[in-house]
């Protein structure tokens, strides 16, 4: 039975918004580690890992107020610390400067972590049948999912 966010009941809203804040923690972390990216990347391919990290870091400033606001949707906490994010995130930050190559593989590993997260997320609220959450996830996944690919080509 599908149902709207008022009336999905208390467990399943706080499940669904644990999972959503656990997809805006990952997707705020990765923010930041595609645009410490993208002002940080050199050598011969800069000029399109500059574009591609740049393009990462603005989708994913979207993405992470759409989730944000789809758990305040829920009634719910959206969290809103990076010291709460980083905590939870599956996605830690970059310790140094990561030669142009390992950028790569960091960022196309957060965008794999990130897409089957949001997959969990879907199943949850699929679940529940709550499904607008569950659209948001898949929609979200597919994207991740399409920059893992990008970044993935540049590997081979």
């Amino acid at each position: 039975m599908t149902q709207t966010a008022q009336a999905l009941s208390t467990d399943a809203t706080t499940k669904i918004a644990d999972a959503l804040n656990q997809c805006v923690a990952e997707t705020a972390v990765t923010t930041m580690l595609a645009q410490n990216f993208h002002w940080n990347v050199t050598g011969m391919a800069f000029g399109p890992l500059h574009d591609l990290f740049q393009k990462i870091y603005e989708d994913h400033f979207v993405a992470q107020d759409d989730l944000a606001e789809r758990v305040k949707a829920l009634n719910a906490h959206a969290e809103g610390t990076l010291a709460g994010m980083l905590k939870r995130s599956k996605i830690a930050e970059a310790d140094s400067v990561p030669s142009a190559e390992e950028m790569i593989r960091l960022m196309k590993e957060a965008q794999e972590t990130l897409a089957e997260t949001l997959a969990g997320a879907g199943e949850l609220a699929a679940e529940h049948g709550d499904t607008l959450t569950e659209d948001l996830c898949i929609a979200r996944g597919q994207t991740h999912e399409k920059f893992a690919w990008f970044l993935r080509a540049h590997l081979s």
